[in-house]
């Protein structure tokens, strides 16, 4: 078979900025090739047009095209007109597209079924966020998701939160997200005595960097030694027009908390198994995700997390078993979840033993693959 995937984002120093979307695809599209399936990336949004090849996996890049107010319908147009092309050329079978923005609402192949998966949509993401979606991305989203020939997503939770908030009600297959666990491996090595919290990923509200600050001085109280290890990306915050989110958080931590906080900015990728390892807990307190990709990450190198309890969570950990949820306004609780993985080296250790357990039986590149294949499979001629 030869699947696309048209995106906004993708993984590679050639392609710019990349987020949860790009790795997501990233990490199937690995899947797929290591089982015989052709791979072609269609990256739209890029500085020009043109195609390279990134260890088996075909990258178009597609220049989006200005034309002032026809720029979106355009670009949609000149993506059809690539997508009817390769299909006829016999080069791809179908194409799968992310529900962000709807790029596909106004996408109609002549044949190429459209597939759309969902990772988090706006519309989506403004709910749990609490704030108001714009009226021109919940069109393009609900109409993108009524034209899809089949739909996926990567939760059941993110399929209902969506149906409820677009006024639909269809039907979703469920394929979570997934990473290679052989390279997200905990490497044998003496226990550090150190107590390190690490949090990577965006610093931005919708994942509770907000929170983090109240629940750490929360910690310190009881642990005037532990250290808190921020990892990513400052983003501006959209609610209250700040330009940095990190500025914000410093104004909450307490005078004492504060001077065990090391802020590390945006880091390589290829950096952040390293600062999971010299973890002791690794904490996710969002009020917003589909099926993050980062916890499974810090899970397969056999870290205990705590997280957050809404939705999407309760389907990738089992509390108290191979991660522990808490809500991440419940300051209180979640720094005792944390505070009693600092005190308890052997509990820290059956955590992560399961944790990666967890991670290996349900959501390996290989397991996922297969199953998004059988689902291909559907829409093979």
């Amino acid at each position: 078979m030869k699947i696309a995937f048209l995106t906004p984002e993708y993984p590679h120093p050639k392609t710019g900025n990349s987020g949860g979307i790009g790795t997501s695809i990233k990490n199937l599209a690995i899947g797929l090739l290591a089982q015989g399936i052709s791979v072609r990336i269609l990256l739209y949004g890029q500085k020009e047009d043109g195609f390279f090849d990134d260890n088996g996996v075909g990258i178009q890049q597609i220049k989006n095209i200005k034309f002032k107010g026809l720029s979106w319908f355009l670009t949609r147009k000149k993506i059809e007109k690539i997508i009817n092309q390769l299909y006829l050329n016999k080069e791809i079978d179908l194409v799968e597209a992310p529900d962000w923005t709807g790029i596909t609402s106004f996408i109609q192949p002549d044949k190429c079924p459209v597939i759309i998966r969902i990772h988090g949509s706006d519309t989506y993401f403004c709910y749990l966020d609490e704030r108001p979606v714009k009226r021109v991305n919940k069109f393009h989203e609900k109409r993108a998701l009524k034209k899809a020939d089949s739909l996926l997503s990567v939760s059941q939770f993110a399929a209902v939160i969506t149906n409820a908030v677009m006024g639909l009600n269809k039907k979703f297959t469920i394929i979570p997200n997934s990473i290679d666990v052989s390279v997200f491996q905990s490497y044998e090595k003496a226990i550090s005595k150190e107590k390190n919290i690490l949090y990577f990923g965006s610093l931005i509200r919708k994942k509770g960097l907000l929170e983090l600050p109240l629940i750490f001085n929360k910690v310190i109280e009881k642990h005037p030694d532990a250290k808190l290890i921020i990892a990513g990306r400052d983003v501006p915050d959209i609610i209250s027009g700040n330009s940095s989110t990190w500025k914000m958080m410093q104004e909450l931590f307490s005078d004492k908390a504060i001077l065990n906080v090391l802020y590390l900015g945006s880091i390589p990728y290829s950096e952040i198994k390293e600062k999971i390892q010299q973890a002791t807990v690794c904490v996710f307190p969002s009020f917003a995700e589909a099926f993050p990709v980062s916890w499974l990450e810090a899970m397969a190198m056999k870290k205990p997390i705590v997280a957050s309890n809404i939705g999407w969570a309760k389907e990738m950990i089992d509390n108290g078993m191979n991660g522990f949820l808490e809500h991440p306004t419940h300051h209180e609780a979640f720094a005792q979840q944390i505070n009693t993985l600092l005190e308890d080296e052997a509990l820290c250790l059956k955590t992560g033993n399961l944790a990666r357990e967890k991670v290996t039986q349900y959501f390996d590149i290989q397991i996922v693959a297969s199953q998004n294949i059988e689902f291909y499979k559907r829409f093979k001629k």
